[in-house]
């Protein structure tokens, strides 16, 4: 049987299916790895070297996956960016990376011509897939680096690793960044392996995996690269669409996806007709992580697809648990048990263990896994406690080590399984003149789990209402990402701050979680 490993299924099965694209053009294993090779030796031309980074704002799409092998092969940090981001975030991304070069796509061409300017990323290390102003076509890179005789493949050769932003407490996002291993690109991470595992899922094996998310979030990435490392052909959408979704399970006999509740509740929106019109009995996992999924669409989605349906806790800094569906049938609410090589304490804040069945904040460990938060020792440090590290939430064990989940961190909304922080919308709302403070938090919202919502304390003689709301968004749009906009801006006279300047945060959103429960 051929070996695992993109460039070992290349040589020995190179026909064999790697990717179907969103408009159904397929790729070989062959053409993947050759497009990978490609690209590396472009990126190794232009002057970058273990250790250096290359930037992608581009969709789901083979050029997404090649840079990422592109760079998995020679020694880079690849940074997935977040293509719904302003051009002002996009260009904050790539300094603090240190991005030497950086590719993007024309859907996002406005954007991406800003933030790599903004960013001073040299004219020569703009790549564009289709046209942006001065970029070079993604097709010219490394398309004339292979000498007489070459093999194709860039020298040297050693394992580059992912480095995802995740944002934190104070608004700013920091990367994720572990140290490179070394090792040889040829052979996958027994991670890789290990971790698939956890779900049942094994090599090749007839596996076929669904890609319904953009390929910027931490886990869709994983799992799309890791599928291709083991054997698995990966399903492009280029949007999630309920229908197609289930088509294309039907179509290509999908085994696994990676997906987030508010999809589940798209997926159970569908008229009944349209559910029953397609054969999802391929599904072996149907993983679903992101978000708090509430109970009863939890159940309906295990009555419709059956015990396939399969929860994770993690995050991008590493993890985690996983509960099956007849595990969590048994224990509602929970998000499992520690998976293999990880552990799961229940600390105070004193780094003191609490006992079963009280709450604390939640601290994993994954096996000798490490990572720091790019330029940022301070945070590195103060998410670290008896050698493992907490996000923030706030959890507890029950009597069989189970994880449950209370509350999430402190602040953080979730809306539709993605992180917005707070603190950065604040900031951007209050650099307008017309606001004297403001508190932004997350409310109720049956599609997507929680909305945006802003109270805005008006500076004297500022006139609350319509007009200064319409106003308030239009000057935060040009400085957030759209999906950050509050949905609603309320007022009041006075926030409720102590004399220290904390502020009661909780006072002002209690009222609209009353009778919810914000708890998984």
């Amino acid at each position: 049987m051929t070996d695992i490993g993109l460039w070992n299924i290349a040589a020995g099965d190179p026909d064999s299916l790697a990717v179907v694209e969103p408009d159904g053009g397929t790729v070989s294993y062959a053409g993947l790895a050759a497009r990978a090779d490609q690209y590396g030796r472009g990126l190794q031309a232009l002057g970058l070297r273990p250790g250096d980074c290359v930037a992608g704002m581009l969709p789901n799409s083979t050029e997404a996956l090649a840079l990422f092998f592109a760079a998995i092969q020679t020694g880079l940090y690849v940074v997935p960016v977040n293509w719904h981001l302003a051009a002002a975030e996009v260009a904050y991304i790539l300094a603090d990376s240190g991005a030497a070069a950086f590719v993007a796509h024309e859907r996002f061409a406005a954007v991406a011509a800003e933030a790599a300017e903004t960013a001073g990323i040299k004219e020569n290390a703009r790549f564009a897939v289709g046209e942006i102003g001065d970029f070079t076509p993604l097709a010219a890179l490394g398309a004339d680096s292979a000498g007489a005789g070459s093999t194709g493949r860039p020298e040297p050769r050693t394992a580059g690793a992912p480095m995802v932003y995740t944002s934190g407490t104070s608004g700013r996002p920091k990367g994720v960044r572990r140290p490179l291993t070394g090792e040889d690109p040829d052979r996958p991470p027994l991670a890789a392996g290990w971790f698939f595992g956890i779900f049942g899922l094994k090599p090749f094996d007839g596996n076929v995996h669904l890609c319904c998310s953009p390929l910027y979030h931490t886990a869709v990435l994983n799992f799309a690269t890791i599928s291709l490392q083991v054997g698995h052909p990966v399903i492009l959408m280029d949007r999630f669409d309920a229908g197609e979704l289930l088509k294309l399970v039907q179509e290509h006999r999908v085994t696994h996806s990676h997906m987030v509740p508010t999809q589940f509740r798209r997926l159970l929106a569908l008229p009944q007709e349209t559910r029953d019109r397609y054969d999802v009995s391929s599904w072996r996992c149907a993983i679903h992580s992101a978000a708090p999924c509430p109970p009863d669409l939890k159940r309906q989605m295990l009555d419709w697809w059956g015990p396939v349906v399969t929860e994770y806790y993690a995050a991008s800094e590493g993890g985690g648990t996983v509960i099956t569906g007849s595990q969590w049938l048994a224990r509602p609410g929970s998000v499992g048990l520690p998976w293999p090589g990880s552990q799961v304490l229940i600390l105070d804040e004193q780094g003191s263990d609490v006992p079963a069945g009280q709450p604390g904040l939640v601290y994993m460990r994954m096996g000798t896994s490490t990572f720091d938060y790019y330029k940022d020792e301070e945070k590195t440090l103060a998410s670290r406690a008896r050698g493992m590290f907490t996000v923030g939430d706030i959890g507890y064990l029950d009597a069989d080590g189970y994880l449950f989940l209370c509350d999430r961190k402190s602040d953080m909304i979730i809306s539709g399984g993605v992180n917005i922080y707070p603190a950065e919308i604040e900031a951007a709302l209050s650099a307008h003149p017309a606001v004297d403070d403001v508190a932004v938090f997350g409310i109720p919202h049956e599609e997507w789990g929680e909305e945006i919502k802003a109270v805005v304390q008006p500076a004297p003689g500022a006139e609350p209402g319509p007009g200064l709301t319409a106003e308030l968004l239009a000057f935060t749009g040009g400085r957030l990402a759209r999906f950050k906009l509050p949905r609603t801006i309320d007022y009041v006279a006075e926030l409720p701050r102590d004399p220290n300047g904390k502020l009661y945060k909780r006072r002002l959103r209690d009222p609209y979680w009353a009778g919810r429960s914000r708890s998984i």
